[in-house]
């Protein structure tokens, strides 16, 4: 069994300790105001959300996640109803903001809480908004309510806002101012617009789980819902989730929202870069490369001749010279070599083709060295040229 890479295993160790480590670490207050709905920070709204079909007296608050001109033209909505959007900008395209206006024309009633207000809508309801920038905790703006039955002695302080933004009023006369900070300048107002309404808030921040917890401020955004008409209600999160729940979204996208994950996957992917660029070689061992077999008969020949010539021993290596000729004379023609008489000379010159008479020298050449006491160096060389003659000639 192959043991497993040391870098691979560093890696996954690190991974996995940053992982626990900030798992366990103690995680520091987000401050950030997102305005979601599922958000449980400070600044996010699932305090509000849960506890608005209570105040609203209807089983559930439908979550929109789509933009406003799709679902105001792609849901069947009943008769009269409200759509609440609470958000730090509230950004409409032409064809939201046409729907937006002919729902609230029908006589439906849009709660919009925000900064920020698109400047087309807000000429033509007759309010600017403009953000300012903060300013010091303690000169923070006291806020209240103009109908004296909402009031609060002492009013409400959201000391995360310093309550410098107000709504400019444009055109007074459709408008009436429901909430106004220290200095007497409006940051709620209502908007008629043709048999419905818009409640324009300039201060989301009192919708958050912050300021809907705290005992001093609890009171303030279920005040200003009480403004809406008994209808079915309807919650934007498009505006700040956009279209998809966490249960449609992919496993990066929620990796990417948790810093730790977030962290840990860029880890993994400069590991694995690191790990093909310094450990990614191959580790076997160098496969040798094979010669094709080579034919060495030659060179085993030339090999044993030197050897014998060196030697001087020319009868011995003259007789094998025959015998080896002689056995290739059997197994090509099929001869018997026994007897080297008359038969074998016309067998021989009738199967190679060879001449009568060079086939009776040849035959008397072999027979004689057969025959000889000795063979002399002059001997071998006679038998050598004259099986070198026989084998160029058939």
């Amino acid at each position: 069994m192959r043991k497993p890479n040391k870098y691979t295993l560093l890696l996954v160790l690190t991974v996995v300790g940053y992982v626990l480590f900030d798992y366990y670490r103690p995680k520091p207050i987000d401050w950030n105001p997102t305005y979601q709905n599922d958000d449980k920070i400070p600044f996010g709204t699932q305090a509000l959300y849960e506890l608005l079909p209570g105040t609203l007296q209807q089983p559930t608050v439908p979550t929109v996640r789509l933009p406003v001109y799709n679902f105001l033209t792609e849901t069947k909505l009943p008769a009269r109803s409200n759509y609440v959007l609470i958000a730090h900008d509230v950004t409409l395209d032409r064809n939201d903001q046409r729907e937006l206006l002919r729902y609230v024309e029908r006589g439906n009633t849009v709660l919009a809480s925000a900064y920020r207000f698109p400047d087309s809508l807000g000429r033509l309801l007759g309010f600017s908004a403009d953000e300012q920038p903060p300013k010091k905790a303690d000169t923070t703006l006291v806020q209240n309510f103009v109908n004296p039955g909402l009031r609060r002695p002492g009013g409400y302080v959201f000391r995360h806002d310093d309550g410098r933004n107000f709504l400019r009023i444009i055109r007074p006369a459709p408008i009436t101012v429901l909430m106004r900070n220290a200095r007497r300048e409006p940051t709620y107002i209502q908007v008629r617009y043709g048999r419905g309404q818009f409640l324009i808030h300039n201060l989301p921040l009192a919708f958050t789980n912050y300021y809907v917890l705290a005992p001093e401020s609890s009171d303030n955004a279920f005040k200003a819902l009480s403004y809406l008409p008994t209808a079915p209600t309807y919650w934007d999160e498009y505006q700040k989730q956009g279209r998809f729940g966490k249960e449609q979204q992919s496993i990066f996208r929620y990796i990417w929202s948790q810093p730790a994950l977030n962290w840990a996957y860029y880890i993994v992917v400069i590991g694995l870069l690191l790990y093909v660029v310094f450990a990614g070689k191959r580790t076997q061992r160098v496969i040798p490369v094979v010669e094709p077999p080579r034919n060495t008969s030659l060179e085993f020949v030339e090999t044993i001749g030197q050897l014998y010539f060196q030697q001087g021993d020319h009868d011995n290596l003259a007789r094998q010279r025959v015998q080896y000729f002689l056995a290739d004379l059997r197994e090509r023609y099929s001869l018997n070599t026994s007897s080297l008489d008359r038969d074998f000379t016309e067998r021989l010159s009738h199967k190679s083709g060879l001449p009568a008479d060079e086939a009776a020298d040849l035959t008397r050449l072999l027979r004689d060295a057969q025959r000889s006491i000795s063979l002399s160096e002059f001997d071998l060389l006679r038998l050598n040229r004259a099986m070198e003659q026989f084998y160029a000639s058939i």
